[in-house]
């Protein structure tokens, strides 16, 4: 019988975007995977249950033999038609399971025998797992950061999204950052974060020696926690600061918030429940942060959101939201923003509006 092909060459893999066909369990997947990754499992959660319990108490040819019964017949079929169909569409791809064992070499070996020849990860998604984790500290050792500063509003994830040597943290976390950040599609895992963001830094630091920009943030995404080693190298990394009146970042803050976030809620949830619940969301950010602002001046701003989104409910007009986002700025994000930019080790190189910042650093920052 012909050796199947195989790859150890993580690095290769992941720089050339390779399509992965992931045969772990449905529950597997859920907890980490990586972004280019299909979950097309060779058992159900209840059979991989079923199979684990019986290599625990029968031993591992009692467990294969299971398995085989499990995934026998037309069920088998089907699910082959499905991996075959996924190396059709990416004849690029490799497939893999938890460690580049039994699931993966079965499914190979039964892929071959319907002549389809498709390579096999070795050491699967552990050992692809491990080398993004190392390859993290690799790269937060050699990479130069820079970071894009400036009050909330004055549109420093465009920064981010105009260079191209940069990374987008918040677009990574599927989270704007704030207490009103949360987005209707949800954020991925913790591990499919770190995965991401490892990805992102191979990527960036390919052939180039030059500076990976990343947007200032905090501890917290969201919910998701940036890698220790990530934080203390952007304490005191040397900062581009954005510098936007009040009124612009208003209206920054009005599209993004009110305009481009309730056409996400709409997507999601349809015409009638989207309005709703994109309200509920924002007052629900505000609720949050109730102890900071004060009791008197929290329910000022919650009835003047309140009365905004009454207004545009009656008649789709957006300007009575320019108050309260008005209002929120001046009180609490600016006098938070002052304290945390105290906090900061890193020198400022550049100072100025958003297109200013832009073009320094894609002409003024090295190495």
């Amino acid at each position: 019988m012909a050796t199947l092909p195989e790859t150890s060459d993580y690095r290769q893999l992941f720089l050339a975007g390779t399509p992965f066909l992931d045969l772990r369990s449905p529950g597997e997947f859920a907890h980490g995977a990586f972004p280019t990754a299909t979950n097309l499992p060779l058992m159900s959660n209840e059979e991989r249950a079923r199979v684990g319990t019986c290599y625990k108490q029968q031993g591992q040819a009692a467990a294969i033999a299971l398995g085989h019964r499990l995934v026998s017949g037309a069920e088998r079929e089907r699910r082959l038609e499905a991996w075959s169909g996924f190396a059709r569409e990416h004849p690029d791809g490799c497939l893999y399971c938890w460690r580049g064992g039994l699931r993966s070499q079965t499914v190979q070996q039964w892929l071959a025998d319907a002549g389809i020849v498709y390579p096999r990860v070795v050491g699967g998604y552990k050992a692809l797992r491990r080398f993004l984790l190392e390859e993290l500290e690799r790269s937060l050792q050699r990479a130069q950061l820079v970071l894009i500063g400036g009050r909330t509003g004055t549109g420093k994830t465009r920064v981010v999204a105009a260079l191209d040597n940069a990374i987008d943290l918040e677009g990574l976390a599927r989270h704007r950052g704030s207490s009103f950040g949360h987005l209707p599609e949800g954020q991925p895992s913790q591990i499919d974060f770190e995965n991401a963001l490892s990805i992102g830094f191979l990527l960036q630091l390919q052939g180039s020696a030059g500076p990976v920009v990343l947007e200032d943030e905090g501890r917290l995404i969201g919910r998701l926690a940036l890698p220790e080693s990530l934080r203390q190298r952007m304490q005191d990394a040397p900062m581009l600061v954005v510098e936007e009146s009040l009124a612009e970042r208003v209206e920054v803050i009005l599209e993004d918030y009110i305009v481009d976030l309730g056409q996400r809620y709409m997507d999601s949830e349809g015409v009638l429940e989207g309005p709703a619940l994109h309200r509920t969301r924002l007052l629900e950010g505000l609720d949050r942060i109730r102890k900071r602002l004060g009791g008197e001046r929290h329910q000022a701003i919650r009835t003047q959101m309140e009365k905004a989104f009454a207004q545009q409910r009656a008649s789709g007009d957006l300007d009575q939201h320019r108050a309260w986002i008005s209002a929120l700025l001046e009180s609490y994000y600016d006098p938070m923003y002052r304290y945390q930019l105290s906090q900061r080790a890193g020198r400022i190189l550049f100072q100025g509006r958003r297109d200013e910042v832009i073009s320094f650093a894609r002409t003024g920052l090295s190495c």
